[in-house]
């Protein structure tokens, strides 16, 4: 049987353990911080935001696949003279423009000249014998044989005249439309052959941007009418172009089609710029948003919408641009009324008003 005096120590050793754990159970209820506020009650505590929304209604949506080419004139020469001779006179230079009729350059063929006068007296005389003959057969003094003979040579003589007089005339390089000179490849002096390209011509009003098009992309082009958009970067040319013309056979290697693209007439195209078309391809339809209205946070990018006058947070995925407006491929559906003012600055919850109409 333990004694008084055994049992004070352990009496008095346990109450202090318990007075200890005590003070650290107290001390641990005060320190502990309060409960932090609920979401839904901070954004009760927001004043409530006058917002402008619009209903997400699919939209039909036609996409289009790009192809690249090159801006070429419709209409292009390229000048040769069709007799032999040295060029002295030459009125073209690059850059300048011209018009139907122009004389661009003079071939010197002296030899021609003196040929188509021999041709002339050989015909003077050729048309005197036909009238003596003529009156010679009437009279019966020669046979018709010989009456037909002098008709021949006659003929002859004629023919040989406008020969020369057509050749002659090709010594005259006139241009054959009206345009601008892009090459001179000949200088006063010089000799001209027959094939031998003097000067390039070309219409810069009429300008085409001719493309290569893959065959999977060439149904969208053969309807009658058809419109594409094109865009000319270096020249800030932004506008629609119909399909002019579309090669009937495809390049083997590459299995495209040349498709060429009418361009309206401005100052700002030059042949050999860059160019771009869109094809139209497969018609869709699909809910768009305005681009204002999606924010993006990191790597996710949301939307609010309008829900019994509260904002409500959704996660959207995004599709194609265009037209300021953005393709919402899941996150909303059609009907949702979405929030297109300062979206970035509202909170999940916080209450919403709109304006008066």
């Amino acid at each position: 049987m333990m004694n008084d005096q055994d049992a004070s120590p352990k009496i008095r050793c346990a109450a202090a353990i318990l007075a200890a754990g005590f003070v650290v159970v107290l001390a641990a209820g005060c320190g502990r911080p309060a409960a932090a506020p609920a979401p839904a009650d901070a954004a009760a505590v927001l004043p409530a935001v006058t917002v402008t929304t619009v209903a997400a209604q699919p939209e039909e949506i036609v996409s289009a696949d790009e192809v690249v080419g090159t801006v070429r004139p419709k209409l292009t020469a390229r000048l040769a003279a069709k007799v032999s001779g040295t060029l002295d006179e030459v009125n073209a230079e690059v850059g300048r423009a011209v018009k139907v009729g122009d004389l661009l350059a003079h071939v010197n063929a002296r030899e021609l000249q003196a040929q188509l006068d021999q041709a002339r007296a050989s015909r003077d005389q050729a048309d005197n014998d036909l009238v003596r003959y003529t009156k010679l057969v009437e009279q019966g003094s020669t046979t018709r044989q010989e009456f037909e003979n002098a008709r021949t040579r006659q003929r002859m003589e004629t023919g040989r005249v406008a020969e020369l007089e057509a050749m002659l005339s090709y010594t005259r390089v006139l241009a054959p439309f009206a345009g601008v000179v892009t090459a001179k490849l000949a200088d006063l002096g010089d000799l001209a052959v027959p094939g031998r390209v003097l000067f390039e011509l070309e219409d810069p009003a009429r300008l085409r941007l001719e493309a290569l098009v893959p065959e999977s992309l060439l149904a969208g082009l053969q309807a009658p009418g058809a419109v594409c958009r094109v865009r000319i970067d270096s020249a800030g040319v932004d506008t629609s172009a119909a399909v002019a013309e579309i090669a009937p056979a495809a390049d083997s290697a590459s299995r495209t089609f040349l498709v060429k693209f009418d361009l309206p007439s401005d100052p700002r195209l030059r042949t050999g710029q860059f160019g771009r078309a869109w094809i139209p391809a497969v018609a869709t339809r699909a809910i768009r948003v305005p681009a204002a209205a999606v924010t993006r946070r990191g790597q996710m990018e949301t939307v609010f919408v309008a829900e019994n006058g509260r904002a409500a947070l959704r996660l959207v995925r995004t599709g194609r641009r265009g037209d300021g407006k953005l393709e919402i491929l899941s996150g909303i559906t059609a009907g949702d009324r979405v929030i297109v003012s300062s979206p970035a600055a509202l909170t999940e919850g916080q209450r919403l008003t709109e304006p008066a109409k």
